[in-house]
């Protein structure tokens, strides 16, 4: 039996999904968890558009959301926006 690789991209075709996804990773990752599912996004949106979206080139998208990298605020902001999401505070229950 052949197996694959599992790639959550190929199971975020839809908005809601995208969305349920990215509010799980901020409410329970961290900086390089939301890095991570950012570029997760863009590959199932389509890095090329997300880079058109967000005011990058394809490359530097590319590198700002890789393994490791430690991109600005204002990159995740830029990206955020351009996936269609934004950042929203609740308060926390005590």
């Amino acid at each position: 039996m052949e197996t694959t690789k599992f790639d959550i991209s190929d199971y975020l075709d839809s908005n809601e999904m995208i969305t349920e996804y990215l509010n799980e990773v901020l409410e329970n990752g961290n900086e390089n968890d939301l890095v991570k599912a950012l570029g997760n996004v863009a590959k199932a949106i389509g890095m090329t558009k997300i880079a058109e979206k967000a005011g990058l080139s394809r490359p530097s998208l590319y590198k700002a959301l890789s393994d490791g990298s430690k991109p600005q605020f204002s990159t995740i902001m830029k990206v955020l926006k351009a996936v269609g999401g934004q950042v929203k505070l609740n308060p926390i229950s005590a």
